[in-house]
């Protein structure tokens, strides 16, 4: 089974692995099951959300697809999250949505080596051509 088939699996039946439907526990599975696999699950998906928006950003992916989920949310953390039932629903969906599109990109040699070279040019036009 592909790391996508098992996503996709998830996703349609989350409360099979434990999950209630929050953003918060969602993004902690997939990051437990990034750690299962090494870091692999997800190698790239930071430099994936800069291409695809065309901006760096020091943010975890936690907090930019949430952010990107839903713009209007002033998160301050966590512990301070309350969200509307349809705003879990939403930064879920879109959690689970942009971790199957990128899946798409990870398992393209091309897409991915096309994606590690934009990601390289936005790095490098930013900082003047040093790659740090």
């Amino acid at each position: 089974m592909t790391d996508k088939e098992i996503i996709e699996r998830i996703r349609s039946n989350q409360s099979a692995y434990g999950l209630n439907g929050t953003y918060h526990s969602t993004a902690m599975f997939i990051m437990g099951f990034n750690q299962a696999r090494a870091g692999g699950l997800l190698r790239g998906f930071h430099e994936w959300l800069a291409v695809r928006k065309g901006e760096l950003s020091s943010q975890h992916w936690v907090r930019r697809v949430l952010a990107q989920a839903l713009p209007e949310l002033d998160f301050r953390g966590f512990e301070n999250l309350h969200l509307e039932p349809e705003q879990e629903q939403q930064a879920v969906e879109h959690l689970f949505s942009l971790v199957l599109e990128f899946l798409e990109v990870r398992d393209d040699s091309w897409a991915l080596t096309s994606m590690y070279a934009q990601y390289h040019h936005i790095r490098t036009s930013l900082h003047g051509g040093d790659p740090l």
